[in-house]
């Protein structure tokens, strides 16, 4: 089953959108939200596989509720207009549905859902199989014709670059097909540190650590790159390294 929440402030447009969704079974609707605030908290505990988000709400908007998220689910924008729809594909959306939503729409939008889980299950681009790595573990990488075997803990930075990742290894930074969600799943988090929304970071290979804006942290790693500890991600980063 594929875990969905509803974020929308019109009640009779989930109505609607969950009669929609009674032709698609593999879709479970676990939860719904009036607003971006009641939106997080949801995403947060229930930690659904899709999200089906209004863009203009009262407060913020579904585009400002998505830069707060430390951790993404997919997204399908469904809107009653239609100039954001650029916007929406730069911050990964799989689908853009104009309100009234339409059936056929709908179905091209879960078929894209479809086809970005399969892409990111059979993807062979990092790892063996599902199961933890250790930082002495030795990965495939492979970006087009060229391939490497790194040693995880000589990787310092995972970057998402919507369904892919960048990986910063030496002097390298190639994309891979993997989700940065994908994976933090894989990785020690006594190694590995989410540091926003984009970053997660190698906590053995960071070289300066600064206060930054906003009571958030500036991390300098190995190679050079400067990384934002998000506010929220600062707390418990000073608790894991207890500063």
């Amino acid at each position: 089953m594929i875990k969905a929440v509803l974020i929308d402030d019109e009640r009779l447009a989930r109505n609607e959108l969950k009669k929609l969704l009674i032709d698609f079974p593999e879709i479970e609707v676990v939860g719904e939200a009036a607003n971006a605030a009641e939106g997080i908290e949801m995403i947060e505990s229930l930690q659904p596989d899709l999200v089906f988000l209004d863009i203009q709400m009262p407060g913020k908007t579904g585009f400002d509720m998505l830069s707060e998220l430390e951790k993404a689910p997919h997204v399908i924008f469904t809107t009653a207009y239609d100039e954001y729809a650029l916007k929406a594909f730069e911050v990964n959306a799989l689908d853009y549905l104009l309100k009234p939503v339409d059936s056929k729409r709908l179905a091209d939008a879960i078929h894209k859902l479809h086809i970005a889980e399969e892409k990111e299950a059979m993807s062979p681009a990092i790892g063996i199989n599902k199961s933890l790595l250790n930082e002495n573990d030795q990965v495939f990488v492979k970006d087009g014709e060229r391939c490497w075997f790194v040693k995880l803990s000589d990787i310092r930075l995972f970057e998402s670059v919507g369904n892919y990742a960048k990986v910063f290894f030496g002097s390298n930074k190639p994309l891979i097909l993997k989700s940065l969600n994908a994976l933090e799943e894989r990785l020690d988090e006594k190694v590995f540190f989410r540091a926003n929304r984009k970053h997660i970071v190698n906590l053995r290979l960071i070289d300066k650590i600064e206060p930054y804006f906003n009571g958030g942290l500036l991390l300098e790693l190995k190679g050079g790159e400067k990384i934002e500890v998000s506010r929220r991600q600062t707390v418990k980063f000073k608790e894991m390294l207890s500063l």
